[in-house]
């Protein structure tokens, strides 16, 4: 590891249909006062929305900024191209959906250099442009929309078991071979972190401020958090003494219910009451949505909404909207595990399909090189 006090950084930022927000992301990092920033890799997985021409403009004018090409398609596999290829002793991960602190490369090193830990990262903090990502925000406060994760929460410092993107010493990375698994990377990624240096080798720190923009209707958010599921039963079978409570819950919890629920009205005749209980769940997360919602009532504006020259949503469009969030993502979160379970243990799917290999990490972007210098 660098034992520089200025150490040399590396921005990676994979990228996918992001033409609407690549530039101003890269542009706020080029602003940054951090005097040993040494490049800005944009690794893209065939975008076709004009995002690698944007990348290619800005290559031209800043010589900091290297586009190069992800055939995979996966954010993984795009980290690893970027291992592959940065030269930094710092290796700062980056996200093309997130609004940055302009001094956020600055707290990443101070963190980094300061904690002695191998990753360090800052909250994630939810931001909202649309009336539902109003709801989403307003649930990652909550302990049933977040499980009480301390990357969730704006002024936790200290060492935690996984964070929210982050920026390793690029040796250490290096040194357990990068990224290995294709959903929930972040997470498995860190246990192996652990591994190396125990309870200390990832740490969070509020003077990073980072804003993220979560998904803007419901059905992403339901595509999102299958994955997160499959991702939670891939790594459970390498990880079961490790993996947190809050990505086991959702399952069991869930399908807790579900058996009761059959076995109420198969063999009990609905002594159980498990419509009820159901409804009285339901409510549980109505109120709790009510109470988020209101908690944040006057601080709204400042802390989640983006728009600040734009009404900011209702009070009761905000509180249905982050019911809605709060319902959804155990429910997709449990839908992920069991497929991923059922193809494992029934189909016999291993999930080799989801681990990643550095060894088919492309040499040469051969035609994003072509692109950038024609």
């Amino acid at each position: 590891m660098s034992v520089s006090k200025n150490p040399s950084v590396s921005i990676i930022i994979p990228t996918y249909n992001e033409v609407d927000n690549i530039e101003a992301v890269v542009e706020k990092f080029l602003a940054s006062e951090y005097s040993n920033l040494l490049e800005i890799l944009i690794i893209d997985g065939h975008s076709t929305d004009g995002t690698q021409d944007k990348v290619i403009g800005l290559s031209h004018n800043y010589s900091k900024v290297r586009l190069l090409e992800n055939p995979r398609r996966i954010q993984s596999a795009a980290l690893n191209i970027g291992l592959e290829a940065c030269q930094g002793d710092i290796f700062l991960r980056a996200d093309a959906h997130c609004n940055y602190a302009p001094d956020y490369v600055e707290q990443c090193v101070a963190a980094l250099q300061g904690s002695q830990a191998i990753n360090v990262g800052g909250a994630q903090r939810f931001i909202a442009a649309n009336t539902f990502q109003a709801g989403v925000a307003l649930a990652s406060r909550s302990l049933l929309g977040s499980g009480g994760a301390k990357y969730r929460d704006p002024h936790y410092n200290g060492y935690a078991e996984t964070v929210f993107l982050g920026c390793f010493w690029r040796s250490a990375l290096e040194s357990i071979g990068g990224y290995e698994v294709t959903r929930k990377e972040d997470s498995e990624l860190n246990f192996r972190l652990q591994k190396i240096k125990g309870d200390r080798a990832i740490y969070i720190s509020s003077k990073i401020k980072v804003w993220y923009f979560p998904r803007r209707n419901w059905l992403s958010l339901w595509r999102q958090y299958v994955k997160y599921g499959r991702g939670s039963c891939i790594i459970s079978a390498r990880y079961a003494d490790k993996l947190p409570l809050r990505n086991k819950i959702p399952f069991f919890g869930l399908l807790l219910v579900i058996i009761a629920l059959i076995t109420d009205f198969t063999l009990l005749n609905g002594s159980l009451h498990t419509i009820p209980i159901i409804i009285l769940g339901l409510c549980i997360i109505a109120l709790e949505a009510g109470r988020i919602t209101l908690k944040y009532k006057s601080v709204f504006r400042d802390e989640f909404w983006y728009h600040r020259q734009k009404p900011v949503p209702s009070l009761v469009s905000r509180w249905l909207c982050c019911t809605i969030a709060i319902a959804t993502m155990p429910i997709a979160h449990f839908t992920g595990f069991g497929y991923q379970l059922y193809l494992r243990e029934i189909v016999g799917n291993k999930d080799n399909c989801f681990f990643e290999s550095r060894s088919s990490i492309p040499k040469h972007n051969s035609r994003v090189k072509a692109k950038m210098e024609a």
